[in-house]
């Protein structure tokens, strides 16, 4: 009777939860199945798009090599400065640009190598940021972050008081930077100023030369006064370029000569080239949805053999 209907009841139910259940537990497995499958495609794709990344290194490193037996000089008509247009892979594209990180302003020249402050590379970075419109005081800032010393740079300056008195509390490193992102560190920088500056400027060895065959007009506009002979429009500039080395040491030098005090002079020589041992690398692959960047700092030594000092994937 009652009972018998009560069990049969209790049957169904239990009978609809082992469905319910299994339904639950089998859709679970379908879905971290096929989420497993997805993650599994992805890495290997991640890690295919890594290695065809390290290949361009090779291939970028051997041209390096080439240009090197063929001049001394590095410049904007060479191989390593022509573009790597699209090139197809298997399920997928490479493409890269190589840039000479000597034809950008370095940050780690505002101190010499004894540690004490670069008096010309300082008025250059200054006349550099006005040209930029931002604040004269970042030279101030971004001198004591690098400099030994535990002495603010005049006013504008900025040692352990200021950023002990952040939040968090922190200090400056007092050491060259090895990223331009190190900026973002300094007090109200911010994103804005970083990405107006970031284009002009690197973080290279003390002493590293500024490669006048490949800075910018407007590097080369704020060396000296008489120097902006030579910050042409980006075309025209070019144009120049795509025979050889433009301006050419012995033109600076020789616009620089009318501007600078003696003891400028003789600091301005010594920041300029017309050749480079530094290079970055951008490459860029796809490989079905998958997207790598990579960043390559390379070093080629004066045997024109390089290596590579500093990946980054994704982000400078």
């Amino acid at each position: 009777g009652a009972g018998m209907n009560r069990a049969r009841g209790v049957a169904l139910i239990i009978a609809l939860v082992v469905v319910a259940l299994a339904t639950i537990f089998a859709s679970r497995i379908g879905a971290e199945g096929a989420l497993d499958q997805r993650r599994a495609t992805t890495l290997l794709a991640q890690e295919q798009a890594r290695q065809v990344a390290y290949g361009a290194e090779d291939w970028v490193m051997e041209i390096l090599l080439q240009d090197a037996q063929h001049s001394q000089q590095v410049a904007m008509n060479q191989g390593w400065a022509m573009p790597m247009p699209p090139l197809p892979i298997d399920g997928g594209e490479v493409a890269g640009r190589v840039e000479d990180m000597a034809g950008r302003f370095n940050l780690n020249n505002l101190v010499t190598p004894q540690g004490t402050k670069n008096t010309f590379a300082f008025a250059w970075f200054q006349r550099l940021l006005a040209r930029l419109q931002l604040e004269p005081k970042w030279a101030s800032l971004v001198l004591d972050w690098i400099d030994p010393d535990n002495m603010a740079d005049g006013p504008d300056g900025a040692e352990d008081g200021v950023y002990l008195g952040m939040n968090p509390p922190y200090r400056p490193p007092n050491r060259p930077i090895s990223s331009t992102t190190e900026l973002l560190s300094l007090p109200g920088f911010g994103l804005e100023r970083y990405r107006r500056l970031q284009p002009f400027v690197a973080a290279l060895p003390i002493g590293t030369p500024l490669n006048v065959c490949t800075a910018s007009g407007m590097l080369l506009d704020t060396l000296g006064a008489s120097v902006s002979a030579f910050a042409q429009d980006p075309k025209l500039l070019a144009n120049y370029r795509a025979k050889g080395c433009f301006p050419t040491l012995k033109d600076v030098t020789t616009a620089v000569q009318g501007t600078l005090q003696p003891a400028e002079k003789q600091a301005a020589l010594g920041l300029l080239a017309e050749t480079s041992a530094w290079f970055r690398l951008t490459t860029q692959v796809r490989i079905g949805t998958t997207e790598v960047t990579l960043y390559s700092l390379l070093q080629r030594n004066p045997a024109g053999q390089s290596r590579v000092v500093l990946r980054s994937f994704g982000t400078e």
